[in-house]
């Protein structure tokens, strides 16, 4: 099964909405209702969680449902969403938190580029991305790879463009394609799709992607923008107040531990196929996204923690210090389920379903479409990828796992879409970079979309041939 045109997938959609209102209201409602969030949070720089609750109220009021009703739906896809994967998103913290405190991550990048000649830089900047972006937020690899980014820049004489939008786009792809980042975990969830298979075939459009979008892109991007690296903005590195550090290999096997525990339990589920069989419940277990990432965190104290020197006092404050930032990201990943589940009780997925039936397009190309507008509306990649899972979510009723990962992917992929001026990420990027709103345009929303469209194309390739 290629493509899955949406009429074949119809009859998955929900069947009791909690309104009766017609398609023509429900459309008006889901406009009123991203209006209502966009409005919010770049007009009157409302906190996102504010802004998807009240825009989700407005939603069901406008689309006609019960208040009651609405409210039972907000609350039921905030709770199921925190619950599927707030402590992924804890334990997924914690382990960036150790890695960026121990000096692990520094040690990488350091490694890297003591072997990387001048012309080699710029793919071993996307390397670098890659393997830090695995664990830790978009934001903090962002505040962990500046200093590198603004010091190769400025002592092989690099454009800034030629480093920094590699580094970019390894973080980008990472935060939009693969787990365990709260969107294609999220969207995991809500699509039902198989984390371990998604992962695999994330990584598989990740590597890719990231090559044309990083390295390639940078080429033309330099070409467009040439500014100097602003100094001022040059943060300390937090291993230079250390007096040892872990080292790179023991730091990358860390790293790498959970993806790895993730993939086995896909390879036993495919080799296997029994859930009777003694090795595929052990894999099942070891390799859930819970103990993986748990067993990460543990051997990371250890691996990174003790390697760094830290004592037990100092282990428990970076445990604590690391769950702190994430109050608000997982509020806003809660609100975005809230939103969801009221899109799909007021009968939007029904809707969505019902006037494109006769559409001769691919349900993946559907997915990335209807993430790509949540994206330009909202400026959120997550609030984006939640969203439009849930609007999807029928259509993976019916699709293979292998499908049903790439839907997810197609969702991730659409996320990216076109960063502009109410994504809080283009302005740490300008900021950082010390570039125009025109030049961050050229630049960073440029490669944002170049991932956007060429995941979406590696993600209908897979879908031809599995």
């Amino acid at each position: 099964m290629s493509t899955l045109s949406v009429e074949m997938l119809a009859a998955a959609a929900p069947t009791a909405p909690i309104t009766s209102a017609g398609h023509a209201q429900l459309g008006i409602a889901v406009l009123v209702g991203i209006a209502v969030i966009v409005l919010l949070i770049s007009r009157f720089k409302l906190h996102a969680f504010l802004s998807l609750t009240v825009g989700s109220l407005v939603l069901g009021a406008v689309a006609g449902a019960p208040l009651d009703k609405v409210i039972t739906s907000f609350t039921t896809g905030l709770g199921s969403t925190v619950a599927g994967v707030g402590v992924l998103i804890a334990l997924g913290s914690i382990l960036g938190k150790l890695l960026a405190d121990s000096g692990g991550a520094d040690q990488i990048v350091d490694t890297i580029l003591a072997r990387a000649s001048r012309s080699s830089m710029p793919w071993a900047i996307v390397l670098i991305a890659g393997v830090i972006g695995l664990p830790l937020f978009f934001e903090v690899g962002i505040v962990l790879l500046i200093p590198v980014v603004l010091l190769v820049a400025k002592r092989g004489g690099h454009n800034l463009m030629r480093i920094g939008i590699p580094a970019l786009a390894g973080l980008s792809v990472m935060h939009g394609l693969v787990p365990p980042h709260p969107g294609p975990l999220a969207a995991i969830d809500a699509i039902g799709a198989n984390l371990g298979v998604t992962l695999a075939l994330g990584v598989l459009v990740a590597v890719p992607t990231a090559i044309i979008a990083g390295p390639l892109f940078s080429r033309v991007a330099a070409r467009w923008v040439d500014v100097t690296p602003p100094e001022k903005l040059v943060p300390q590195r937090p291993s230079e107040e250390l007096e040892r550090r872990p080292g790179f290999g023991v730091t990358v096997a860390t790293v790498l531990l959970p993806v790895v525990l993730m993939l086995v339990k896909a390879l036993v589920d495919v080799v296997v196929d029994d859930p009777k069989a003694h090795v595929q419940r052990v894999a099942d277990v070891i390799g859930s996204p819970l103990i993986a990432l748990l067993a990460a965190v543990l051997v990371g104290m250890f691996t990174l923690g003790r390697a760094a020197g830290f004592g037990r006092e100092r282990l428990a404050g970076t445990v604590e210090k690391s769950l702190v930032p994430i109050a608000g990201i997982l509020l806003i990943v809660g609100a975005g389920g809230g939103f969801k589940q009221t899109l799909i009780d007021v009968g939007v997925g029904r809707m969505i379903l019902d006037i494109s039936k006769d559409w001769s397009v691919s349900a993946l190309l559907l997915a990335w479409l209807i993430a790509v507008g949540i994206r330009l509306a909202t400026g959120s990649a997550t609030v984006a990828t939640i969203s439009a899972a849930g609007l999807v979510a029928p259509l993976a009723a019916d699709m293979s796992t292998t499908h049903a990962a790439l839907l997810v992917l197609a969702v991730g992929a659409g996320s990216l879409f076109f960063s502009h001026v109410n994504d809080a990420g283009f302005w740490m990027v300008k900021e950082y970079f010390g570039m125009s709103v025109g030049q961050t345009l050229k630049t960073w929303s440029l490669m944002e979309t170049v991932i956007s469209v060429v995941g979406l194309g590696f993600v209908m390739l897979l879908s031809l041939v599995l």
